[in-house]
């Protein structure tokens, strides 16, 4: 009998957990999931509103930069994070959690404490591995709270916290580098995250495994049996290919926004910030809540429709992404921003609604490691070096400038259609598989 195929009763002890999981309590545990998941974001991000600045009180080419910034965040994040989601998997996922959000921030705020480009590349080094055992713990634990058919809308709010924590790393962050300069905006972000580690240790209760799911998986599967169970669902494949390409385009153009903005329009990093920064918390928080009163209806309860909106959605937000660089007029550019960048929110907590319910009870934290490990390959690795070096490549005798990160950028701006596709590809095996995987659509 396959992985996920042993369709049970429900226990009764899930059933007593089921009773006593208040409305109230899940949507406390939901709450702080995503402000850790904020936290997270901005520990993240804060480095692309700074990122002019840094460079060049550092002295570094845009590829310069760009490796310091992204690739030692995202190489210990990607390798780490699915041997940690594994233990997840199989281990206390609140205190695995709350452990990861110490960590990362503190290592946040040691980038602030930082004076020179190996102190930073360190501190930046433990950012990641911190980083690496925040989200599939916690999207586990939300799974665990909510039924099936409900993952969508709260994944859908878990995902407030990317808006949230992209507003803190860029109009916040911008705001505080602008008046202390930029090794301040790290030792902001660094304090609340340490906060927040204890908090989900003292007050969130390890739930149940699967107990809200109608097949059991028995035993515990090793990583080889949850990946290869993952490539037999050719479901699963899109969703988290699709997922990664979305970031690649999405999250890969934001990277060089703050930078692009700063260049081409003569802006400080305070007003460059301002510009994406209210887009960030009041777009993307829109599109988030949008999202989740949406899939909140009953006919989304069928994965199909899920699948044709996040392709629909990220299909024609490619569109005004690719006139927001191609535009030479900054009011143009922030219409073009406000229609783009609520779109990189939408699709999040869905996707990893999706990754969820295409994975059995035991390996759930391992997909959602899967399914973040190809995004930030994509937007933390491929992408800031992708574009850092075309750039560079591209620019004249006085280094890279406004028409050469122009170019880098609207070169990446197409992929947007490569997610869509994947999206749109999910659709004709997701339903056999989600039944493969937990027992019911």
């Amino acid at each position: 009998m396959g992985w996920g195929q042993d369709v049970t009763d429900i226990s009764a002890d899930s059933l007593i957990q089921t009773q006593t999981s208040s409305i109230t309590l899940r949507w406390y545990v939901l709450f702080i999931m995503c402000l850790g998941y904020a936290i997270n974001i901005a520990d993240r991000y804060v480095v692309t509103t700074v990122m002019e600045p840094m460079r060049l009180d550092l002295h570094l080419s845009d590829s310069g930069v760009a490796f310091l910034t992204g690739p030692p965040l995202a190489l210990f994040y990607v390798t780490l994070g699915i041997p940690i989601a594994w233990l997840a998997d199989n281990a206390n996922r609140r205190n695995i959690l709350s452990a990861a959000l110490i960590a990362w921030s503190g290592m946040s705020a040691l980038c602030g404490l930082s004076r020179n480009y190996g102190q930073f590349l360190l501190a930046r080094v433990g950012v990641g591995v911190g980083e690496a055992g925040g989200t599939p713990p916690a999207n586990s634990i939300i799974a665990d709270y909510f039924p099936a058919g409900r993952r969508p809308m709260a994944m859908a709010i878990f995902a407030l916290g990317a808006p949230l924590g992209a507003y803190m790393g860029a109009d916040m962050a911008g705001w505080v580098a602008n008046a202390y300069g930029w090794r301040a905006a790290f030792l902001g972000l660094g304090i609340p995250g340490l906060i927040l580690g204890l908090v989900v240790l003292m007050t969130i209760r390890e739930p149940l495994r699967g107990r809200l799911d109608a097949a059991q998986a028995p035993g515990k599967p090793s990583f080889a049996q949850s990946m290869t169970f993952l490539w037999q669902h050719k479901a699963a494949v899109h969703v988290v290919m699709a997922g990664g390409v979305a970031a690649l385009w999405g999250w890969g153009l934001m990277w060089f926004t703050p930078t692009f903005l700063q260049r081409t329009y003569h802006l400080s990093v305070g007003e460059a910030g301002a510009v994406v920064g209210p887009i960030h918390l009041i777009g993307g928080s829109l599109a988030s809540v949008a999202t989740a009163w949406v899939l909140a209806k009953r006919k989304f309860v069928d994965p199909r429709r899920v699948l044709w909106l996040l392709g629909g959605g990220v299909g024609l937000a490619t569109i005004p992404s690719f006139i927001a660089y191609q535009t030479h007029s900054l009011l143009l550019a922030r219409v073009m921003f406000w229609i783009f960048i609520p779109a990189i929110y939408f699709y999040i907590g869905p996707t990893m609604a999706l990754v969820q319910n295409l994975a059995p009870t035991k390996m759930r934290a391992t997909f959602i490691a899967v399914s973040l490990f190809v995004p930030n390959v994509f937007n933390l690795i491929v992408a800031p070096q992708g574009v850092a070096l075309i750039s560079d490549m591209t620019a004249g005798p006085a280094g890279p400038d406004a028409a050469s990160l122009r170019l880098a950028l609207l070169i990446l701006a197409p992929t947007g259609f490569w997610a869509a596709w994947h999206y749109w590809a999910a659709c004709k095996t997701v339903i056999a598989d989600q039944k493969a995987a937990i027992g019911y659509v």
